[in-house]
């Protein structure tokens, strides 16, 4: 993606099923969970850079030893900060001479020698960004089946009316905020869980020292979680530890957010990505589970585990916007699908460029875009596949060994154009500063085009804003002085705000909204923004299950290639001496391309949960206000 958004967050959890002693003697270090924990949050460095925490929990220590440890970051490199923390105690012991080899000692004495890990990479999408934003976040008690903690990838729609549902209970929430509320939630059913264990087994004349055990035993984590979530209206992945030793990782019922696991004898583990499971555990594609939708893959403290059905699943709508861009491309299904996604829009490529390959050069935008290119120029070699067939059928025998060379070896021109400089984007800080320097996050190689006689296409994954076109991207690309440049997106349009842990909530930074709407103004249709805005204003007060999404009569007048072109004319930089055009993937395509997940509300507004119409609805309303506040 040429401009960068704040999405979702990653998740890494570890279950010991063994002794340290084990890992020490098998691995050559008792540190086996420890070392994995580290490589599943860095291989997932790409979900989050706003802040890094990680928690252990030990599930064998006698009263008056802390059992549970927890590291959280803010700091520009907070994986490498939280775990430079961790380990900074091992490095004082080698110093006073201890052999922190030994696994009992590390269990005694290591605040991170335990066998639960549960790690989390934050991208913040809401509120700054401090460390007590941080996950995972806890609820201490002093009784051990009470002490919870979470950490998730998730945004609830519906915080306001979760947060009244916790001042009715009684309690006093400390933030209002998702995280928060979803804390108190979980923690409440857990309080009443354990009073309701603790006065079964109290009526049955067990002694309070023997009580402890056995609610930790028999807690009904399944219970819990049916309970606590109930009215959650979102997408999450939701990952806890319970202090003594229990620990479930659940999933929204439309699979919104994504979640995979693997076991065997030695461990469990659990990470939002498939591929990163594979690689940190050298495993094949098959040995990696997914959580389903609605489900929730529960571990007790005796190493028992079973997947429970929570909430009932409803049509799967998992994100697409992980195939497109977010997840890493390294995953078998992921790579597959981004190729098919630049071979599918290959046809609107070349009806574009009529055909002339002499006269066009492809490329595309660095770094995410690369595999939807490999597929966009597969789907031309394969057009070139025919054309020279044909054009040996043309010729019936006649052609001499020139001619056929000729055809035969005639490949589309192919060049790396765009290069970025990584390293430029950590320096843009504030509004001032940036739009001066986002116009050096991008540079060309030169001596590649013909001046003003080449067309030059040049893929990206999605367009969302366009602000990096416009101001860097497309000048840069005019300096080669192409005849024309055409920017593919291998996504659809973006049309509507994501609540569900992508950071795009305000309609006006979309760029084809502000296309949609320039056009309704161009053809005096402004009426149609009032009549929006009224019917909108009319359902403001309704439930969120009553609630329409009256924002797609904004587009009810134009058709994709109408929105396109109006981009590609809002975008196009004042000085730009090339013609632009601006071609998008279509929804059917995307949905040929990626089959199994289907969430596309983005694209087409079509929200899985009653919270999405309302939180569309809102976004409208601040935008006609000129309200910038987010709408949930």
């Amino acid at each position: 993606m040429s401009e960068q958004i704040k999405h979702e967050c990653g998740i890494a959890l570890i279950r010991l099923l063994k002794p340290l002693s084990y890992y020490q003697e098998k691995y050559g270090t008792w540190k086996y969970g420890l070392n994995k924990l580290y490589l599943l949050m860095e291989k997932q460095h790409n979900r989050g850079q706003d802040g890094a925490g990680a928690v252990c929990v030990k599930t064998d220590l006698p009263p008056g030893n802390s059992y549970i440890s927890r590291y959280r970051s803010a700091q520009q490199n907070p994986i490498l900060d939280v775990f430079n923390e961790i380990n900074a105690p091992l490095q004082q012991a080698q110093w006073d001479q201890i052999d922190i080899n030994d696994s009992e000692w590390a269990y005694k004495n290591f605040p991170f020698a335990g066998e639960l890990y549960l790690g989390h990479l934050r991208y913040g999408t809401f509120g700054k960004n401090s460390v007590d934003l941080v996950h995972p976040v806890m609820r201490e008690n002093n009784w051990k089946s009470r002490n919870l903690v979470l950490a998730g990838n998730f945004n609830l729609t519906n915080t306001e009316e979760l947060f009244g549902v916790l001042v009715d209970l009684g309690q006093h929430p400390k933030a209002y905020t998702d995280t928060v509320t979803a804390l108190e939630k979980v923690g409440h059913f857990l309080d009443e869980e354990n009073q309701l264990l603790f006065r079964r087994y109290k009526n049955e004349g067990a002694a309070n020292n023997e009580i402890s055990s056995q609610i930790e035993k028999n807690l009904d984590i399944q219970n819990i979680l049916e309970r606590s979530t109930k009215d959650f209206d979102g997408g999450y992945t939701i990952a806890g530890l319970v202090g003594h030793g229990d620990a479930f990782v659940v999933r929204d019922p439309w699979g919104i957010r994504p979640a995979h696991y693997y076991i065997d004898d030695e461990i469990v583990v659990v990470a939002s990505e498939r591929a990163v499971i594979q690689t940190v555990m050298d495993v094949g594609v098959n040995e990696v589970k997914e959580v389903t939708p609605g489900e929730a893959l529960i571990i007790k403290k005796d190493g028992t585990i079973s997947n429970q059905m929570i909430r009932v699943p409803h049509k799967r709508t998992s994100c697409s916007f992980e195939r497109i861009y977010f997840s890493r491309g390294s995953d078998k299904d992921i790579y597959k699908e981004r190729k098919e996604l630049g071979r599918l829009i290959c046809p609107a490529i070349l009806r574009s460029i009529n055909y002339d390959f002499k006269n066009t050069v492809f490329s595309f935008i660095p770094n995410t875009a690369e595999t939807a290119f490999y597929g966009m120029i597969e789907g031309v070699k394969n057009y070139l596949v025919d054309w020279k067939i044909d054009e040996i059928k043309k010729k019936n025998g006649s052609l001499t060994n020139d001619d056929i060379k000729r055809i035969i070896s005639f490949e589309p021109r192919v060049e790396k154009i765009a290069i970025k400089d990584v390293k430029l984007r950590t320096f843009i800080a504030d509004d001032a500063s940036r739009d001066d320097l986002v116009a050096h996050v991008y540079d060309v190689t030169y001596g590649v085009i013909k001046n003003y006689e080449d067309t030059l296409v040049i893929i990206d994954d999605s367009i969302v804003r366009g602000t990096t076109l416009k101001k860097s991207i497309l000048k840069i690309l005019d300096r080669l002085k192409p005849k024309k440049i055409i920017v593919v997106s291998s996504a659809p349009q973006i049309r509507y705000p994501d609540c569900y842990g992508i950071d795009m909530a305000r309609l006006d930074k979309f760029i084809a909204f502000n296309a949609a709407i320039a056009l309704l103004k161009d053809e005096g249709k402004e009426s149609v923004i009032q009549d929006v805005y009224k019917k909108c204003k009319e359902q403001q007060n309704l439930p969120k299950e009553e609630m329409v999404n009256y924002v797609r009569e904004i587009y009810k007048s134009f058709t994709p290639e109408q929105v396109s072109a109006k981009i590609a004319e809002l975008l196009k930089p004042e000085d730009c001496k090339a013609e632009v055009e601006i071609i998008y993937q279509s929804v059917e395509d995307l949905h040929k391309a990626c089959p199994n997940d289907l969430g596309d509300w983005y694209f087409t507004g079509n929200y899985p949960t009653p919270g999405g119409n309302r939180v569309v609805n809102g976004s409208f309303i601040n935008f006609v206000e000129g309200n910038d506040k987010r709408a949930y």
